[in-house]
């Protein structure tokens, strides 16, 4: 049990007045690579859950249910681009599930790379230090490009579907999940918890975007067969509730970090609850 706040913790606390250029490295630098509400080792997405939440056993199912669900939608026995790998615990379910000829992991945090470097090589996945709106790679270079809970991180989504537009070869498939806004905050408090998940993650006020805005976005990058299908009922609301047992659990976390996640939680929940927030899953195809 880890009993003492860490300096990566601090320099988080810190990082809520200015995170610098690169706001998510700052934000899962900090997280490091054993975050305590992790649903499982090494998994940060927030699960596709068959039940309500209320049984822990289904985490572990939850987290990789939701990236195989995601991987299915890849050309079979291509070349795959995974942006914002997070720990690489996704990857060799990536790469299992699409039958990858080649894996590819992109992600800003080098700290995450390093971490997730042996999880990566059991995918036979190779790592790249990148930024997802500026990808260092060939045009044409890709037949699948896949992206879990990562996009409203990047500098801007739509440098991004340009960038997954031009590294994929004709007749191949951008699929990514997010977390959209339905409508913006119309209360004090709603704008309050707004504000809140918005410093924490270090996200951009103009990362906020509808998923019809979103589905826009993928289009106007030059994408076909848009589809989207909006899943919260299945993600959000039971990973708030598999959190919230996994705070009340003796250990999980110190007193400082367990407080801070009980308010982070109420904060989005606050969001979820009032409507505000949903969870996105996107397929497009490149013509």
């Amino acid at each position: 049990m880890r009993s003492l706040v860490t300096t990566a913790n601090l320099r988080h606390a810190a990082g809520m007045l200015r995170f610098g250029h690169n706001p998510a490295a700052t934000v899962y630098d900090s997280i490091g690579s054993e975050f305590f509400l992790a649903l499982d080792d090494g998994w940060l997405n927030l699960g596709l859950w068959e039940g309500d939440g209320g049984d822990p056993s289904e985490a572990g199912a939850a987290v990789r249910r939701l990236v195989t669900r995601m991987a299915q939608d890849l050309p079979a026995g291509g070349d795959v681009l995974d942006v914002g790998n997070g720990l690489a615990a996704q990857d060799p379910v990536i790469a299992d599930v699409s039958q990858a000829r080649s894996l590819t992991a992109l992600n800003i945090t080098l700290s995450q790379l390093r971490a997730g470097r042996e999880r990566l090589a059991a995918a036979h996945g190779n790592p790249v230090n990148g930024d997802a709106s500026r990808m260092p790679f060939a045009a044409e270079r890709f037949d699948g490009v896949i992206s879990v809970e990562a996009a409203f991180h990047f500098p801007s989504r739509l440098r991004f579907f340009a960038e997954a537009f031009r590294v994929l070869r004709p007749g191949g498939v951008l699929t990514f999940s997010d977390v959209p806004v339905l409508r913006f905050p119309a209360t004090p408090r709603e704008l309050v918890a707004g504000v809140a998940m918005l410093r924490l993650w270090g996200i951009r006020a103009q990362a906020a975007a509808t998923p019809l805005e979103i589905e826009r976005q993928v289009s106007a990058a030059g994408f076909d067969d848009v589809r989207t299908s909006l899943e919260g009922a299945r993600v959000i609301a039971p990973a708030f509730r598999s959190v919230h047992a996994r705070l009340d659990q003796p250990g999980a976390g110190s007193v400082p970090e367990r407080l801070a996640a009980r308010v982070m939680l109420r904060e989005a929940e606050i969001l979820w609850e009032h409507g505000v927030l949903e969870y996105l899953f996107v397929v497009a195809r490149k013509a």
